[in-house]
């Protein structure tokens, strides 16, 4: 009895250690950039089109988006940054956007712990809001895209592709 109890978990563990996961349908990207002395840091996961028309539809105007899927988007700047000529303290934010059909809006919140868009909303929590022009694609991007561009010493571009939209974001460092 001892021989097949212990040849049965022998079989369990083998089955469970070489049982492969199924891919994420997002999957969970990190990019990281120095910008100047400033490193920054992105956390996100990488919806994809999958057919779906995405902006004014499966991401609505006029509410506000996790900038992503599954666990909200955080960004982490290792010092202080200004963002549309305003101060962002250094640490970790959540990245979330109001997307509209000419402009966005782009939300660094101070809660970087929710899944997703958090359950109440604190208006306190928002520790910077700018506008971003939405700039038109001549081509669909079919995986959510966040990158760094017009990078210099002094600043760079937070942009977000997904559809045919992108939305650039300028962050100047010291």
């Amino acid at each position: 009895m001892k021989k097949l109890l212990l040849s049965l978990f022998v079989v369990a563990i083998t089955f469970t250690t070489t049982a492969q996961k199924k891919p994420k349908a997002s999957p969970y990207s990190k990019i990281i950039q120095t910008v100047g002395f400033t490193d920054v840091t992105v956390e996100f996961s990488r919806p994809g089109m999958k057919g779906r028309a995405i902006f004014g539809d499966l991401v609505p105007y006029g509410k506000v988006w996790r900038t992503g899927a599954n666990e909200n988007t955080k960004i982490t700047f290792s010092k202080d940054v200004t963002v549309g000529g305003k101060k962002l303290k250094a640490g970790t934010y959540a990245l979330y956007t109001i997307p509209n059909k000419e402009s966005w809006d782009v939300i660094f919140y101070s809660d970087a712990t929710n899944w997703g868009n958090p359950k109440k909303w604190d208006e306190s929590k928002v520790a910077l809001k700018v506008s971003a022009q939405v700039q038109e694609m001549p081509v669909k991007i079919e995986t959510f895209t966040i990158t760094f561009d017009d990078l210099k010493n002094t600043s760079a571009a937070l942009g977000l592709l997904w559809e045919n939209v992108y939305v650039g974001v300028q962050f100047d460092v010291e």
